[in-house]
This record gives C-alpha cells, sequence and structure tokens, in this order.
C-alpha cells in the first residue's frame, strides 16, 4: 500500500475549534489582515490553545521564500513588509486579552536583514501595548547570520524557539536550505544568551528510534531545555508522504527519554505542534 494511501489511525482525529472565543479569534485577526499558524499550518490544536488564551501569529507576510517539502505555506515572491503588522498585532493580542503570545514567520531570504528588524518591532509592540502577556518566538534560521539572532533576543521574549524539524540524515531532502548544523547553532546561540531555548521536530518520515534519540542528544549539547516532538501529517499531496504513524505509546516514552537526558520540559504526542503547551514553556 502507497503511503499516500495509509489511513489515519483513530488517535489522529482532529478536534475542530468551535465556541465562542475561536469566533472571536478569527474575527479579529480577519479584521486586522493578520494571519495565525494556527489556520496557515492546518494546526489539529486551534481550539485548545484558543480556549487557554495563547494563539500564534504569523508574521513577515504568508509567502514564504523557500519550498520545505513538508510545509503547507505558500512558497514564492512575498509582498513588502506590512508596516502596521506591529501595532495591529499589539492591538489584536489586546483586545483578545491573550496571556501567552508565540509568533512564527515565513522565511524572508528576500530582505536584506531577512526580516529581523520587523521580528523586533512586533516583539517590542506586543510588550509595550500589553503589560504581562508572555512571549515566545519560533524564528526562522536567518541563514545562521549571529548579528540578526542576536537583534531577537536583545528584544527580550521569554523563549525562542527554533525547529530542527527533522534527523540529521532526512534534512537534506525535507528541508529547503536549511541546514541541520545551522539549525543547532541557532539554538546554541539561544541557549548561550540566557533565555530559554526550544525546538522541536516531526516524526513519521522515515527516520529511525536512533535517529530521534541522537538528535536529543545533539539538542542537549547545545543546551536546548526544551523540546516538541509530534506526528507528521502530509498537509496536500504536493508535500511529502508519511512514512509512519506513531503509536501514543511511542511518543510517550520518547517524552520519558528526553527528561531523563535533561530536558526541562517534553511534549511529546501525535498531536503536538510547535506551540502546544506554549504557555507552560516559561515556568
Amino acid at each position: 500500500m502507497g503511503c499516500s494511501s495509509r489511513r489515519k489511525p483513530d488517535w489522529l482525529k482532529i478536534k475542530l475549534p468551535k465556541g465562542q472565543l475561536s469566533v472571536e479569534v478569527l474575527n479579529v485577526v480577519r479584521g486586522h489582515n493578520l494571519h495565525t499558524i494556527c489556520t496557515s499550518g492546518m494546526c489539529p490544536n486551534q481550539g485548545e490553545c484558543w480556549g487557554c488564551g495563547t494563539a500564534t501569529f504569523m508574521i513577515c507576510g504568508d509567502v514564504c521564500t523557500r519550498g520545505c517539502r513538508f510545509c503547507n505555506v505558500k512558497t514564492g515572491r512575498p509582498a513588502p513588509l506590512d508596516t502596521g503588522e506591529p501595532e495591529h498585532i499589539a492591538e489584536s493580542v489586546r483586545l483578545l486579552k491573550l496571556k501567552h503570545v508565540v509568533l512564527t514567520s515565513v522565511d524572508r531570504d528576500d530582505l536584506d536583514d531577512l526580516g529581523a528588524g520587523h521580528w523586533v518591532k512586533v516583539i517590542e509592540a506586543v510588550k509595550r501595548e500589553n503589560e504581562g502577556v508572555t512571549m515566545e518566538v519560533l524564528i526562522p534560521d536567518f541563514q545562521g547570520r549571529r548579528e540578526l539572532i542576536r537583534q531577537v533576543i536583545e528584544a527580550c521574549p521569554e523563549v525562542i524557539s527554533h525547529n530542527l524539524e527533522t534527523v540529521r540524515r532526512l534534512t537534506p531532502s525535507i528541508r529547503s536550505r536549511a541546514t541541520y548544523d545551522m539549525s543547532l547553532e541557532v539554538v546554541r546561540q539561544v541557549a548561550e544568551s540566557g533565555v530559554i531555548s526550544k525546538s522541536g521536530i516531526m516524526l513519521g518520515l522515515g527516520e529511525t528510534r536512533e535517529e530521534i534519540l541522537q538528535t536529543m542528544d545533539d539538542l542537549r549539547s547545545v543546551g536546548c531545555r526544551v523540546m516538541t516532538i509530534g506526528q507528521y501529517l502530509q498537509p496536500t499531496a504536493a508535500n511529502v508522504e508519511v512514512k509512519e504513524y506513531v503509536t501514543p505509546q511511542v511518543f510517550d516514552e520518547y517524552k520519558r527519554i528526553g527528561l531523563e537526558k535533561g530536558f526541562t520540559h517534553v511534549e511529546s504526542g501525535p498531536l503536538v505542534r510547535s506551540s502546544y503547551h506554549a504557555e507552560r514553556h516559561i515556568k
């Protein structure tokens, strides 16, 4: 049986967002011409996260300059940055009374600073307009340019995350332009700054148990404190196929192993995504 015809197991049934809060989130996002990875990335945890007062905003537009084979975000030539986006994000956080905000972005390899300056403006606007809100930023690799990563660090979000996405062997065939070692160096720079460092991978792409454990060791060796492990789900026929649906019991085992290896927090489960239970990772 081809991988594309695999039937999803029962544990991957997705709970659709519902209720008044979900309606409010969607209305505010649309009213301010914003993008959330919750919807753009087809995240299965929209309802739960929104109900906990957490939302993930995608900044720098909704068109990425890279074309990773696992990702559902559009690829192409992005429009110019929206100079009003920092204030729109900040106002949306206030209107929704969010307790914790996660920011992520498309890659902007077309810009001289790769979008780092815009990142800083959004972080500063959210903090200025929302006293007490906590924040996680899920950043791109900024092509490994340490001075750009430093700009984000100095904006003082509580958590800085950068995903490895997959194991070393599969990185060239799954990710676009990004390299495994460059991503490790991004995590290292964040960890050395003292900010809570975080990274995540997807399972079901053909990786082995030994490779997963090695990835954990690699992340711990650069000081990563928080790790997320989730099931890869093929978003469209154009994306790479699922090789395996990993059982909840195996995810539980990886959580136990990760904690034993020294991570302070591990989110591991079939429906876990980068920002799942993000509000817990600042403790």
